[in-house]
């Protein structure tokens, strides 16, 4: 299973914000990643805000535990 990442630091602005949020599922990662561009960015929570987020999502494949 991959868990999906979204890095501000891939994100050009002004604040030079350093925050990544992860999730196991797309939708849950997309929710935490417009409720963080809107309390911290300033942004809108619009329809083309969500879809900017969503190009931005990637994947990472999850370590096993040892």
């Amino acid at each position: 299973m991959e868990r999906k990442y979204i890095d501000c630091r891939e994100y050009p602005s002004e604040m030079n914000c350093t925050v990544m949020l992860s999730a196991d599922s797309e939708t849950e990662l997309l929710e935490a990643a417009a409720q963080h561009a809107v309390a911290v960015h300033g942004e809108k929570d619009t329809s083309e805000l969500r879809e900017e987020i969503r190009k931005m999502i990637k994947s990472m494949p999850m370590s096993k535990a040892a």
